[in-house]
């Protein structure tokens, strides 16, 4: 049946290149419908209870998008007159940052006092530039003394000043985020020509979406090109052949362009996770490639025509390739286990890729090569001479071989529990990002973007103005002050304590809680009828008024504390606090913190169902329950120890880490498939003896396999040059797991099959008869 395909091929290989391509440009017709989501909620499916818990605070509210400048004067002081002059011209240019509804900084903070019986509710900074000694130490001393700013606002040296612009996404076009990055960059750009005493950085999460597209985009345009580079390079060392790497090379372009294609036709979204896709893709068909054409060229170098070498080839390969693409499909599809739609996303994708990638390698390669004129050099192609040799030594040393690996791969795995689980949303890019460079900046001198939220409910319409309730409000606010991890609480009761001070001649010791609902209501009518427009208490309180949302700062922190401090809060507010005001944490800290946990544990169940489903798999094509079980061990070794050295030289795992196993199995048991297969037919069909079926393997795909896991490597250490975390990690660590699982194939896997089959091994007597080439 194999020579028939083979024939079949050959003998319309011009009318299969012509269909090959045709479908290419039907496939490629999709890609116009590829769109990059621009949101880190697309990290959370609409089902994920946080994201729901999320949302339905904001829509109570208002929506929590912002863009935040944080502004530093090269002098440390922010109480000057240029700095706060150019603190009040940035306030005013920042509402016409498009969709902005709200802007918040030290010179429009609504001050209030008394002024007889009268209330005052007024800019703290108001024509800077006029403002005498006197003045800017009224106001320095003012803000410094600000719940509502220190922490939050301005920093407690006074060093370091915000201005934060709340933005309202209409969500109707994709330009809406870059429309806003652009427009906060050029306020930057503008504030430093003003004044160039002042260090500006911009984050927030619309600062933070935008940096997803801007990366992904920038990901595209240098990591595929690169990937192509080391591909052509490493395809020509290893082939020493220019058709043959050319040919490579276009199998690749045309898979990875079908798959992009087919992606769009399906309504699959793009997100900084699948721009991992196409290197993937390149990578795992390239490997696919070099196993054929090493083939081919071994043929055609030992005396076979063209024709009969492409032949042999596919009859050789295609039942393995075949093998090794369901076992890479079956790992990559166990990512629809993850909570985390982009990597569901990203392994739907590869899914797709490489079966695309099957078909034009047994289909369009081999038609290519029928027309191209390709010739091999008489020379052993690479490495060959070498492999002979160290297959003389495994054997010779198969014992020491398995106990040594053995050892050391129980060794390291034992180091795998040193790591930490730990997501940490600020830090998913790189330190040469601009986003990152903020985030760290904000970290260090003010606070960082860990905010959490709770509504808390009065239980009853007008409910907020109740004493009895905002007592309680107040006591979980001192209590949360309390708490180590917290740097700043915004709650509504500071706002009426301060009027309630104002309205008693500002006498310090009315600085609490109203005595009476009504006085309380007053106060807040009274309040929001003097500020400005955009600076009402709207983010604060519900319509209704009968809840309020209380928002905290947390210090940069692991995931696992995070979680804890979240815990303790609940439990204070259901052990002190009445049912009604019972209120669930949210935002994305501790969405994220929860996403990476949930989809680690739901990945396990799909991993485990992976490799279920690959040893059955293995099991049935091998015709042996033994050898098939026996290709899993080589295969999930590599995933433990690569987590054992990451313990070691990181020891922090996050939502990244998440997908690597399942991703890197189907592709490791690839080697896996041939090896056991060539040796297997060695045993069966050729009757050789175990010690001469491991010399058969090594001489008629060592090589091919050497080459498969340099491509391997080298793809997915290119993916780690991402400035995205998500991609730099799981390449990183990808890298890692197959160059563990390269050295086990020639390490490891010698020695079981002859700890296997021990008992003929043993009588094995050093035959003469010579190894057979190829068959």
């Amino acid at each position: 049946m194999t020579e028939a395909f083979s024939e079949w091929i050959i003998r319309w290989r011009w009318a299969i290149i012509a269909g090959a391509l045709l479908i290419v440009l039907a496939a490629a017709g999709g890609a116009s419908r590829l769109v990059f989501i621009d949101s880190y909620r697309v990290f959370f499916s609409k089902e994920n209870p946080d994201l729901q818990t999320f949302e339905k605070v904001e829509n109570v509210y208002t929506k929590n998008d912002n863009v935040l400048f944080l502004v530093a004067p090269k002098d440390g002081r922010v109480f000057t007159r240029e700095t706060l002059s150019s603190i009040e011209w940035l306030t005013r240019e920042a509402w016409k940052i498009p969709f902005s509804m709200r802007v918040d900084s030290v010179t429009n903070f609504q001050h209030t006092w008394a002024r007889n019986d009268e209330l005052v509710v007024q800019n703290l900074v108001e024509n800077a530039s006029n403002l005498s000694d006197a003045d800017l130490e009224r106001i320095r001393r003012i803000a410094l003394a600000e719940p509502l700013l220190v922490n939050l606002i301005v920093a407690p040296r006074a060093h370091v000043t915000a201005v934060n612009v709340t933005i309202v996404l209409p969500q109707k076009s994709i330009t809406e985020v870059p429309e806003v990055a652009a427009q906060a960059r050029r306020l930057v750009r503008e504030i430093k020509e003003r004044d160039p005493n002042l260090e500006v950085h911009l984050t927030g999460s619309t600062m933070l979406n935008n940096a997803f597209v801007e990366h992904g985009q920038k990901d595209f345009q240098t990591l595929i090109p690169l990937m192509y580079v080391v591909i052509i390079l490493t395809t020509f060392i290893i082939l020493r052949s220019v058709i043959g790497t050319l040919v490579t090379v276009l199998a690749i372009v045309i898979s990875t362009i079908s798959t992009l294609g087919l992606a769009g036709w399906l309504g699959i979204r793009l997100t900084p996770v699948s721009v991992s896709v196409p290197t993937i893709i390149m990578t795992v068909a390239v490997a696919d490639c070099m196993h054929l054409l090493l083939s081919i060229l071994h043929g055609m170098r030992h005396g076979l025509d063209r024709r009969s070498a492409i032949i042999g080839g596919l009859r050789l390969n295609l039942r393995t390739l075949l093998l090794t693409a369901i076992n890479t499909i079956i790992g990559f599809l166990t990512l629809n286990f993850s909570d985390v739609p982009p990597y569901r996303d990203m392994g739907n994708m590869v899914a797709i890729g490489v079966a695309v990638a099957f078909l034009f390698t047994i289909v369009f390669l081999p038609a290519m090569l029928a027309v191209l004129p390709i010739r091999a050099r008489s020379a052993p192609i690479m490495g060959e001479v070498a492999l002979d040799r160290f297959a003389d030594f495994a054997i010779r040393r198969r014992k020491a071989l398995l106990w040594g690996v053995s050892l050391v791969s129980l060794a390291l795995i034992g180091f795998a529990a040193r790591n930490e689980f730990h997501d940490d949303f600020a830090r998913y890019f790189s330190k040469r990002t601009e986003i990152r460079q903020a985030n760290d900046f904000a970290e260090a001198n003010l606070r960082g973007p860990y905010d959490v939220h709770y509504s808390l409910g009065a239980g009853k319409s007008g409910g907020v103005s109740d004493p009895q309730y905002l007592r309680k409000v107040e006591e979980f606010a001192e209590w949360l002050r309390r708490q180590p991890e917290v740097l700043h609480v915004y709650s509504i009761t500071e706002i009426l304590k301060r009027l309630n001070k104002n309205l008693h001649g500002d006498d310090a010791s009315y600085y609490r809680i109203p005595d009476s609902r009504d006085l309380a209501a007053q106060y807040l009518l009274l309040y929001e009828m003097s500020v400005p427009f955009g600076l009402d208490l709207n983010d604060r309180i519900n319509v209704d008024k009968s809840a309020t949302r209380m928002t905290l700062a947390l210090k940069v922190l692991p995931t696992k504390e995070i979680l804890a401090f979240e815990d303790r809060a609940e439990r204070w507010l259901r052990e002190n606090a009445p049912e009604a005001m019972f209120a669930l944490g949210t935002g994305p800290t501790i969405m994220f913190s929860r996403i990476g946990r949930r989809s680690t544990e739901s990945m396990v169940a799909g991993d485990l169902l992976g490799v279920l489903t690959i040893a059955i798999v293995m099991i049935l094509i091998l015709r042996s329950f033994k050898f098939g079980l026996t290709t899993m061990i080589p295969n999930l070794l590599p995933a433990g120890m690569a987590f054992g050295f990451w313990g070691i030289f990181v020891g922090r795992l996050g939502m990244d880490a998440a997908p690597v196993t399942g991703a890197t199995l189907g592709i490791l048991v690839d080697d896996t498939t041939h090896n056991m297969s060539k040796y297997l037919y060695a045993r069966r069909s050729l009757g050789l003896s175990p010690s001469r079926a491991v010399k058969y393997v090594f001489s008629t795909v060592g090589v091919a396999t050497l080459a498969a896991s340099l491509v391997l490597v080298a793809g997915f250490s290119v993916l780690a040059l991402s400035a995205f975390q998500f991609n730099s990690t799981m390449g990183l660590m990808s890298a890692l797991i197959i160059a563990i699982g390269g050295l086990a194939e020639f390490l490891l896997m010698p020695p079981l099959l002859l700890k296997l089959e021990e008992k003929e091994h043993e009588k094995d007597t050093a035959a003469a008869d010579s190894v057979p080439v190829a068959a």
